[in-house]
């Protein structure tokens, strides 16, 4: 049977099932999908007939500008139990009525599981279609990412696993008079100057200051923290971490061009892979790195996160399930070429931004 979340009951119920399950994300929560408005959101459950669930759905929906169409996207996947088909189909087959209510062309899913998970092949037998084609590059969740499994370790078993490098350069930056500190909301503007720093020192967007105003606003203090490591009470690199369930993401990062020889993203690292242990959490998320293997022998940033003793994950993917398939692949096309131009033109804005700030 489908449940809907409709008040504070189901809305419990459901983030108690998806927050207690191993597929459980932050980006499935509803405090995630209320930050991500203005998407519509549906969210709904498999229940059985004395009320328990056994698989869970976020779908989002977005309408295609200039179009009567929508695309729905579901983050990260639904949460289902390995082997439970029936559920599976029945969520997806509400998942469904919704494309028909919404009049969607597609539903998108980018599950964390590598191609060789099981998991994969129910996907597909229900309709998904592994989709990474030349038109669909861009992941909204990172692809692949370096985690670092604390499997009941404390402390002191985690630090002594760290690449003797990595474990000099964190004694390093306290020796250096680095400080953390966890920040406020009146901190993001000090955080957002330092991820302009960032954007074109690496060639990104940087995102507004609203967006992690409205972020915070959804999310702290229970699952989001801004940490910020300071010397002399200039802010040189900070954090966005997020906690949920067993899990704790580093979700976004910058780091002046100040001070860099005291080492303080090695300290932040550190900080927040403590939070993890001390919340007893099984995981801690690096997030994304690059997935070409032979600059990654290179990347000076999966060097870094190596560092940490962690692991590296190579998830499947988008995979996309059509409900109107020619509609799917002119659309997709023409919004791949969109967004490529309108990557060129932040970076170029951020990079004439910074000049003019400088002079």
């Amino acid at each position: 049977m489908i449940e809907y979340v409709t008040d504070k009951n189901s809305a419990q119920k459901y983030e108690e099932f998806v927050s207690s399950h191993p597929r459980g994300h932050f980006v499935k929560s509803l405090k995630w999908a209320e930050f991500k408005k203005p998407w519509k959101c549906e969210a709904f459950m498999s229940v059985d007939e004395e009320g328990n669930v056994l698989g869970s759905m976020l779908v989002m929906i977005s309408r295609v500008p200039k179009t009567k169409y929508t695309h729905m996207y579901c983050p990260r996947g639904p949460v289902t139990n390995d082997n439970d088909t029936a559920t599976l189909l029945e969520l997806l087959a509400e998942a469904r009525k919704l494309g028909d209510k919404y009049n969607s062309y597609e539903l998108s899913i980018d599950p964390d599981i590598t191609e060789d998970d099981p998991y994969l092949a129910e996907l597909c037998d229900a309709g998904f279609c592994v989709n990474n084609t030349k038109h669909r590059p861009e992941y909204l969740q990172a692809r692949y990412v370096f985690r670092l499994p604390i499997n009941g370790r404390n402390e002191e078993e985690i630090f002594a696993a760290f690449h003797s490098k990595t474990r000099y350069n964190v004694r390093l930056s306290v020796k250096k008079g680095v400080v953390s500190r966890i920040g406020t909301k009146e901190d993001l503007p000090a955080f957002v100057e330092i991820m302009k720093e960032t954007a074109v020192r690496d060639g990104f967007i940087a995102r507004s200051l609203k967006y992690f105003e409205d972020m915070y606003d959804a999310l702290a203090p229970d699952n989001l923290r801004l940490y910020l490591m300071e010397y002399e009470g200039q802010v040189l690199s900070g954090a966005i971490a997020i906690l949920y369930g067993d899990k704790v993401w580093y979700l976004y990062g910058a780091s002046s061009n100040r001070e860099r020889n005291r080492m303080p993203n090695y300290m932040m690292q550190w900080e927040m892979i403590k939070w993890t242990i001390e919340n007893n959490c099984n995981i801690y998320d690096f997030r994304g790195i690059t997935g070409d293997m032979e600059k990654t022998q290179l990347d000076g940033l999966i060097r870094f996160k190596a560092g940490f003793a962690g692991e590296r994950c190579d998830f499947v993917g988008k995979l996309d399930m059509f409900f109107k398939p020619k509609t799917a692949k002119v659309i997709e096309s023409l919004q791949s070429n969109y967004r490529a131009l309108v990557r060129r033109i932040g970076v170029m804005r951020e990079r004439i931004d910074s000049k003019l700030s400088s002079k």
